[in-house]
């Protein structure tokens, strides 16, 4: 999907006014893996960047991480729930099969008017969910929407597993878009992309319809992520400089109109293969990985977010939101903060 700025612009824009994200206490060090699998800090850290992550415990779910972010962003908008017209959440990781993480989402803020729904496109869930936002209020149908990006992949890591377990964390980011028509820019672009071919190289495939839980799975690891890490790699790497440049282009800008260039946290050796093709100097790159771990779809959210609170971007400049992941999925949101 593509929404280019050339020519007349639309009458409405969809500004983000508030933002917030939470990450739950109970922490998981490369030290504490090291115990858990043949793995070491060093080993991880020099291959990933990731130095701890945050781990849910058993009463803590997906929609109770998207709901206290959700509750940040609104405080930071100073927008009361009742006022909301859409919910979305980003998740691979819902609260249950059916109804929508958002549903519960909804309830527990007491959004009684908004219509909701969830967004099932894997790392690049967020970024989706903003194109879609964008169409909305830039249509005038709708004067605010609450994008949440939430999840709990450790519920699904295999942490027998070294090549992935030491990759993900869990955590919710969330952000509150609102009608402008006084001249702010909010999101002036956003560019879509997706390769269904390449599904095996990320994924999850129980319980779905083909493998239904009515039936025995002739592989029992099927109910965890599996990862093609080198095929991984280099796709991201790709698709991650084809989309920047892709955004650059449309919106007529450089690297040096833009002012951070926030990716979503998989490998920091990715993120930094792609800052150095790109020359992009390490002040307009975000990485806050060793931090999170690989939260999926709640990762662009919380690392805006951090962005936002440490003064790293700030009103009037211009960031790149970009995201790479299961599908193959890609895509990047262009933004005037």
């Amino acid at each position: 999907m593509n929404n280019p700025p050339n020519g007349r612009p639309p009458a409405y824009r969809a500004v983000i006014t508030g933002y917030g994200s939470f990450a739950p206490a109970k922490t998981l060090t490369n030290d504490e893996l090291g115990k858990m699998v043949d793995t070491s800090d060093e080993w991880i850290s020099s291959r990933t960047g990731v130095k701890v992550r945050h781990i849910t415990s058993d009463n803590e779910s997906t929609a109770w991480l998207a709901t206290e972010a959700a509750k940040k962003a609104l405080a930071q908008a100073d927008l009361d729930a009742e006022e909301l017209d859409i919910i979305i959440v980003a998740t691979i990781t819902p609260e249950m099969v059916f109804p929508s993480t958002a549903s519960f989402v909804q309830r527990a803020l007491g959004a009684n008017r908004a219509w909701v729904f969830d967004m099932a496109a894997a790392c690049s869930g967020f970024v989706y969910s903003l194109a879609i936002v964008q169409q909305f209020i830039e249509s005038g149908r709708y004067k605010n929407a609450l994008v949440i990006g939430a999840e709990t992949l450790s519920k699904i890591t295999d942490w027998t597993d070294r090549t992935s377990c030491i990759l993900f964390g869990d955590g919710a980011g969330a952000v509150v878009l609102e009608r402008s028509d006084d001249g702010q820019k909010g999101i002036i672009y956003s560019t879509m992309h997706s390769d269904g071919d390449r599904w095996e190289a990320l994924n999850c495939q129980a319980y779905g319809s083909r493998h239904p839980a009515s039936r025995e799975l002739d592989d029992p690891k099927k109910v965890f992520m599996q990862i093609k890490g080198r095929e991984v790699y280099q796709q991201a790497i790709r698709r991650i400089i084809e989309t920047i440049n892709d955004s650059l282009d449309a919106c007529d800008l450089t690297l040096d109109d833009v002012k951070m260039v926030i990716s979503h946290q998989m490998n920091a050796r990715i993120i930094e293969s792609v800052a150095k093709r790109l020359e992009l100097p390490d002040e307009k790159v975000f990485i806050n990985i060793n931090e999170y771990g690989n939260t999926s779809a709640a990762s662009v959210p919380i690392a805006f977010d951090e962005c936002v609170r440490t003064g790293k971007i700030k009103r009037g400049d211009i960031v790149i939101l970009v995201v790479f992941g299961a599908g193959l999925t890609w895509g990047a949101n262009v933004l005037e903060f």
